[in-house]
């Protein structure tokens, strides 16, 4: 029985499982060519529930680029222009001038890239655009490599990681460099509203869409995006995976809006050795490697907090 109730003759039936609170329209349809258990697939799912009809989108070279489907198909309901790896940000700009020419207010315009769109190719164009004030929403969806392209590091690749430019074997030449941190450069730029999001947590992540569409500016969000086949773990562990990258601080889930820091604290707590023995990309790390990651995720999450009580602190004055 779907209600738990216990049979005339026989044992309860297990309960139905707890429905997540999300919207009923589907803005993507059944369909689109992503890899199974893509986190990026769930991160623009949710992402436009949290949107809604009235949006448009602009997505660069990217695996978002060829995901939706191969012209004239197409896994959206929403218009969506493909644009050049680098100009995400001038594009965004342009759609939000044409619709304000036209007097058109009530339309979400969202650019969509991936790590290697934003952090690197694409940081310039995305550097003017929340220079320049512009009302628009921009999303990195982070699966830490070029995957489309054949999994190559990118500037958010985080440290020990196997890329296909950054190999192992006996020259361990893993990525040695830092991820980096596009909030605190969203930070830096001074914008109203930026955050991180996960696939893990739907309705975090909804509503950090819906506080950004509200913005009278630019506003960011970085979305994890878990990605099994750069990654090396089964598809089928996509949202455990990204649980735990935040339940062991390693992608903590916090918001930045007019500069205060909110941290979403987690009721349970996992080790970077978990999370990192998950991912097959991580197997050559030694001990010492895998302790030298967990000390800066400790140092960066203490680094956090402070933040957000200093800007507490401020704002209270």
């Amino acid at each position: 029985m779907a209600d738990g109730k216990e049979a005339p003759n026989g044992p309860k039936a297990p309960k139905a499982p707890k429905k997540l609170p999300l919207p009923e329209e589907e803005l993507m349809y059944s369909g689109h060519v992503g890899c199974l258990g893509c986190g990026a697939c769930h991160a623009m799912r949710y992402m436009l529930k949290a949107a809604g009809p009235r949006t448009i989108l602009s997505i660069p070279a990217c695996c978002w680029a060829v995901m939706p489907g191969n012209f004239p198909n197409t896994c959206f309901k929403i218009p969506h222009v493909n644009t050049a790896f680098e100009v995400t940000g001038a594009s965004v700009s342009g759609i939000r001038a044409a619709l304000d020419a036209k007097g058109v207010k009530d339309v979400n315009v969202i650019g969509w890239a991936g790590d290697g769109g934003t952090a690197d190719i694409g940081i310039q164009a995305l550097s003017g655009m929340v220079e320049r004030g512009t009302r628009a929403i921009y999303m990195m969806y982070d699966n830490e490599a070029y995957m489309n392209t054949g999994i190559q590091r990118s500037s958010s690749t985080p440290v020990g990681a196997w890329t296909t430019t950054t190999p192992v074997g006996a020259t361990r030449d893993y990525k040695k460099a830092p991820k980096k941190n596009m909030v605190e450069i969203m930070v830096a730029h001074g914008i109203p509203y930026t955050a991180t999001a996960s696939v893990a947590w739907p309705k975090d992540l909804m509503e950090k869409v819906q506080k950004a569409m509200a913005v009278q500016g630019p506003s960011f969000l970085h979305i994890y995006a878990p990605c099994p086949t750069g990654w090396r773990y089964p598809p089928e562990l996509t949202l455990e995976l990204a649980r735990i990258a935040t339940y062991s601080r390693v992608f903590p889930l916090f918001e930045v809006e007019r500069g205060v820091y909110r941290v979403k604290q987690q009721k349970k707590e996992a080790t970077v050795k978990e999370y990192l023995q998950m991912q097959g990309r991580f197997r050559h790390l030694t001990e010492e490697e895998v302790a030298s990651i967990q000390a800066n995720v400790d140092h960066c999450w203490k680094v956090l907090l402070a933040k957000e009580r200093f800007t507490a602190e401020m704002v209270c004055k």
